[in-house]
């Protein structure tokens, strides 16, 4: 007699590659299988923030550590509701999400043209290889003196900031994805007598929109610092003159609170370049 209470001897893949299963049904079991998945691992990455946030909480009120170093999520939260009552916090935000923004799009668009376009010439590439790497090994702050000289200590210099940490990234990774192109397909394409303008278009540039938007998710965070380290040096709002101007006063939540609203802004920022690319390249994520 078979035992009825052991695990089953057909796993859900098997039965769903059952030839009586359907396509659509195969799919929503697919789907329901992710779903479920996401809310597992979210329900774990609150249950831990929620932990964290709650010792951190209890230490400082029974004195094991000191809230004047360390601060306090009461006084982070108390912090950031007297941001929003005054209306600073708003405007603070507005100006860094517009900076980073800019220097967002600047820096890729012109990094991804740049790195796309040395696979016409490994000679011009190998030629411009040690100065692009030249000028990603100088620290982004060593920058901020010049480019304050050069475009003033207005909009102009945080967009500079932001674009310079994106660029070169941006060039890279683009230039990557298109030597990435599988030959097999370039020699196809030149023996149906494709021109190389057409090859370009046609396959490097598609072929290289993997490797794009990977770039686009992580020069996310290189905008955001660009700009922010720019707020540092002049600037009379934004979310990095709010946590210079209280770190100088030895505000420590309120230091805590506008990382909060930097961390939020990056992940918003970070959530619509996925979207854009599930919208783009739908395989992807189909086959995830």
């Amino acid at each position: 007699m078979s035992d009825r209470s052991g695990p089953n001897l057909i796993s859900d893949e098997l039965a769903l590659a059952a030839p009586g299963v359907t396509r659509q049904a195969r799919r929503a079991a697919t789907v329901r299988r992710r779903r479920g998945r996401h809310l597992r691992v979210l329900a774990c990455q609150i249950l831990c923030f929620v932990l964290f946030v709650a010792v951190w909480q209890w230490q400082t009120m029974t004195g094991h550590i000191s809230a004047f170093l360390y601060g306090s999520p009461s006084g982070i939260a108390t912090a950031l509701i007297g941001t929003i009552k005054d209306g600073s916090l708003w405007t603070d935000l507005a100006a860094t999400a517009l900076e980073t923004l800019a220097g967002f799009a600047l820096g890729n668009v012109i990094g991804t043209t740049l790195g796309l376009s040395l696979w016409y010439s490994r000679f011009v590439s190998q030629v411009l290889q040690p100065f692009i790497l030249a000028l990603g090994s100088i620290p982004i702050i060593a920058l901020a003196p010049i480019t304050i000289i050069w475009f003033g200590t207005g909009f102009a210099s945080k967009v500079a900031m932001s674009t310079l940490s994106v660029v070169v990234v941006s060039v890279i990774i683009a230039y990557k994805g298109a030597l990435g192109v599988d030959p097999d397909q370039i020699n196809l394409m030149l023996s149906l007598r494709a021109r190389r303008p057409q090859i370009f278009r046609l396959l490097v540039v598609p072929a290289s929109m993997t490797d794009i938007f990977a770039g686009l998710k992580l020069t996310v965070g290189f905008a955001l610092v660009g700009a922010i380290v720019g707020e540092f040096m002049s600037s009379t709002n934004g979310l990095g003159h709010e946590i210079f101007k209280s770190g100088s006063l030895y505000a420590i939540s309120s230091v805590f609170a506008e990382l909060v609203v930097t961390v939020i802004l990056a992940l918003v920022l970070s959530g619509i370049v996925t979207r854009v690319e599930r919208l783009l390249l739908p395989w992807r994520h189909d086959l995830s």
